[in-house]
């Protein structure tokens, strides 16, 4: 069983100064400091599709991966941006995982002002 657009919603609602729109067709979106670090929606199938920033190295081998792909209209303008599809090879742990290193991805790299006034640290 995959996760659920419930259970992905609950979970970006538990990391740190998240806000939520939906937007895009219908696509649940999450942002840390206004900048977008998750995307559920955008499915070519019948189960949530998750879209999530990655490192460029976990991009090269999970662009790969059955059940993973290069994000749509993300990753075609240049960015390291992976969804999952199904979970034939990233189960729910590791998505949750990915989805929080996205969270924090993007976070390090808001303004030094807008870190401060949500109370995230600073880049390391």
């Amino acid at each position: 069983m995959t996760m659920t657009l419930d259970e992905y919603n609950g979970f970006c609602a538990s990391l740190p100064h998240t806000t939520h729109v939906v937007q895009w067709g219908g696509a649940h979106v999450w942002k840390v400091g206004g900048k977008v670090f998750a995307i559920g929606g955008w499915s070519d199938g019948a189960g949530l599709a998750v879209s999530f920033k990655v490192s460029e190295m976990a991009f090269d081998i999970l662009k790969e991966q059955p059940g993973l792909r290069p994000a749509p209209y993300l990753a075609s303008r240049g960015m390291k941006w992976i969804q999952r599809q199904t979970g034939e090879t990233m189960d729910d742990r590791g998505l949750r995982d990915y989805i929080g290193e996205s969270h924090r991805l993007i976070a390090v790299k808001l303004p030094k002002a807008t870190r401060q006034l949500l109370g995230l640290p600073s880049r390391t």
